[in-house]
C-alpha cells in the first residue's frame, strides 16, 4: 500500500501551477514527504478497531495520507474515520482527487469526510460555549496538522472568534493549535509542525496558558537549519514539530529531538528532560535545549528567581523610527540638535557617536515623545544576522561621554536597559548589567529561549538575574580589570554570580 507517493506527485504538479507568492499570501506551505512520514510516526497506534482522525487544514492531503498509511500498516484490524477541512478553491480539486485515490486503495478500512468550510469559524460557537454551540461537541482521537502560517489583524473573524486566547495581532497557526486541542479527546494526541515563536514572548502568553493548561507537551523536534524545513518553499522560519497530549496531568519527561533538516530524519539527537526543565516560570516559556550543555545553561541561569524589573530596571525598545519620523531628523549637527544612536554605534562594549553610515545621525528636541534623558544605559542591537556568533550584542552608554546634551534619541532597531525608578544607575550597576548580557552563558540562554534573530525586550526582562549587590560586585570587578571583552565578562560572571 503506497498512498503517499501518488499524493506527493499530484502536490508537485499543483505547486508548479500555483505561484509561490500566491500561496504565501495565504500562509500556505506544504509538508515534505519525509516530514509527513516522521510526523505520522510520532503517534502511538491504538488497539481500537476504529480511530477518528482530524486534519484541520488538509491542503493536498499529504499529512492525512502519511498518517493513514502508517496506521493501516501498523494495525491490520484498524479502520479509520478521516475528517479533512479545506476551503482554498485552488487546492480543493487536488485534495478531492487525492482523497478519492486514498479511498480506492484503502476500501472499507477508510471512511472520509471532507468539509469545505472554515475550520476555526465552524467550531467557534462550541469553543466559546455560546448559545449557538452544539450540544454534543465533535471530538477526534488524533489530530495532525501543518496549519497556515499567516499573521492576521485582531479584527479578523478568526481572531474575533477566539478572542480569549488572542493578544495583539495573532497568527493563524496558533489558533489552529488551540482549536485542535479543544477538538481532541481526553488523553489523545495531536502533532503539529509550526513556527517556534509561540514558545516565548508576551504575544503568545495567553495562548500558552490555554495550551499548557489543557494539554501537555510530550515530544518536540527541532531543526538546526531554519532554511531547510520547507526547502522548496524558500521559507526562512524557525520551525518545530510538537506532539501534545490532551491531559491535565504533567507528564514525567519531554523528549527533545533535533536534526539538521527535514530531509534527514536518520541522524537525530535525542534528549529526555523533566517537564519542569522545558515548561518554565509563571509565563510558561517553553525552553528548547538540544543537548546536555544547554540544559546546564538553563539550570545555571534559573538558579536565581528574580528578574531585572524586580530590581527597578528594564529593557525597552528604541523610540525613533527613521522612515516615519524624518521630520525630526537632521543630517548634520546644528544648534538645538541631539545625537541619534543606531545599532552601528555599539562597538567593542561601548556606545560612540561616530558616523553611522545612515542618512541621519542627529535629531531635534521639538518632539517630546521621541527623545529620552541623557543618562546611563546599556544599548543592544535589536536585530542580528542568523550567521552571527552572538545574539546579544551590547555596549555601555556612558552619559558622561555626551555631557553637552540633556537628551538623546535611540533608533527603533536598538534596545536599551534603563532604571525605571527615580534612582539613577550606579557605575557598578551599569557595568555589571553589561557584563551579564555580554557573557557567553546569557547569550546561550537567550538563544535557547528565542530562536529568532530579534532581541525581544519582553524575553530579556524575563531572564533571571543575580541580586543587585552581586551585579554591582561584578561591575566593580569589571571596571577594575578595564577589559570589556566577552572572555573577561565570562570569568567574572561565572566566578561571582555562579561560583564556578
Amino acid at each position: 500500500m503506497d498512498i503517499l507517493s501518488d499524493v506527493i506527485d499530484k502536490t508537485k504538479a499543483y505547486l508548479e501551477s500555483m505561484p509561490k507568492e500566491e500561496r504565501k499570501k495565504k500562509g500556505q506551505f506544504f509538508t515534505s514527504r519525509s516530514t509527513a512520514e516522521y510526523m505520522a510516526s510520532l503517534f502511538m497506534v491504538p488497539g481500537d478497531k476504529t480511530i477518528t482522525v482530524l486534519d484541520p487544514g488538509a491542503g493536498t492531503g499529504i499529512l492525512s495520507a502519511a498518517l493513514v498509511e502508517r496506521l493501516l500498516h501498523a494495525n491490520e484490524d484498524i479502520c479509520i474515520d478521516l475528517t479533512c477541512y479545506e476551503t482554498d478553491e485552488h487546492v480543493l480539486p487536488v485534495l478531492k482527487e487525492n482523497l478519492r485515490h486514498m479511498k480506492i486503495v484503502c476500501g472499507n478500512r477508510l471512511n472520509i469526510v471532507l468539509l469545505e468550510k472554515d475550520y476555526l469559524l465552524s467550531q467557534a460557537d462550541s469553543f466559546n460555549n455560546s448559545v449557538l454551540a452544539d450540544k454534543s461537541i465533535k471530538t477526534w482521537d488524533v489530530v495532525i496538522a501543518n496549519p497556515p502560517y499567516l499573521k492576521i489583524e485582531k479584527s479578523h473573524p478568526a481572531a474575533q472568534a477566539m478572542s480569549k486566547i488572542v493578544y495583539g495581532s495573532p497568527n493563524l497557526y496558533f489558533l489552529f493549535m488551540a482549536m485542535a486541542l479543544f477538538n481532541l479527546k481526553d488523553q489523545c494526541e495531536m502533532v503539529f509542525i509550526v513556527p517556534r515563536s509561540w514558545t516565548s514572548g508576551a504575544y503568545f502568553r495567553v495562548f500558552r496558558e490555554y495550551l499548557l493548561h489543557y494539554g501537555k507537551i510530550e515530544y518536540i523536534h527541532l531543526f538546526a537549519s531554519r532554511d531547510k524545513v520547507f526547502k522548496d518553499e524558500q521559507v526562512l522560519q524557525e520551525t518545530m514539530i510538537v506532539k501534545i497530549r490532551k491531559s491535565a496531568a504533567i507528564t514525567g519527561q519531554v523528549t527533545v529531538a533535533s536534526s539538521e533538516s527535514s530531509h534527514d530524519f536518520r541522524n537525530i539527537e535525542v534528549l529526555h528532560q523533566d517537564y519542569d526543565n522545558i515548561v518554565v516560570g509563571k509565563d510558561k516559556y517553553v525552553f528548547l535545549p538540544i543537548n546536555k550543555d544547554e540544559v546546564s545553561v538553563i539550570r545555571t541561569i534559573n538558579r536565581y528567581d528574580k528578574t531585572m524589573p524586580d530590581y527597578g530596571f528594564r529593557m525597552k525598545t528604541g523610540i525613533v523610527v527613521d522612515f516615519r519620523q524624518k521630520y525630526a531628523l537632521r543630517k548634520t549637527r546644528a544648534e538645538g540638535t541631539i545625537p541619534l544612536f543606531y545599532s552601528q554605534h555599539i562597538q567593542n562594549g561601548r556606545v560612540n557617536h561616530n558616523p553611522s553610515g545612515k542618512e541621519y545621525d542627529w535629531m531635534v528636541t521639538d518632539y517630546a515623545g521621541l527623545i529620552q534623558a541623557n543618562k546611563d544605559y546599556v544599548l543592544f542591537k535589536r536585530f542580528t544576522a542568523k550567521e552571527e556568533r552572538r545574539r546579544l550584542q551590547c555596549g555601555i552608554y556612558d552619559a558622561d561621554d555626551f555631557k553637552d546634551y540633556d537628551y538623546i534619541g535611540t533608533h527603533n532597531k536598538t534596545n536599551f536597559i534603563e532604571r525605571i525608578d527615580k534612582e539613577p544607575f550606579s557605575k557598578a550597576e551599569i557595568y555589571g548589567i553589561y557584563a551579564l548580557f555580554n557573557s557567553t552563558i546569557y547569550d546561550r540562554y537567550y538563544r535557547i529561549v528565542n530562536g529568532s534573530t530579534q532581541v525581544n525586550s519582553t524575553e530579556v526582562n524575563n531572564i533571571p538575574v543575580p541580586p543587585l549587590e552581586v551585579i554591582s560586585e561584578i561591575g566593580r570587578t569589571l571596571m577594575e580589570k578595564g577589559d570589556l571583552g566577552t572572555a573577561m565578562c565570562d570569568d567574572i560572571v561565572m566566578e561571582i554570580a555562579y561560583g564556578s
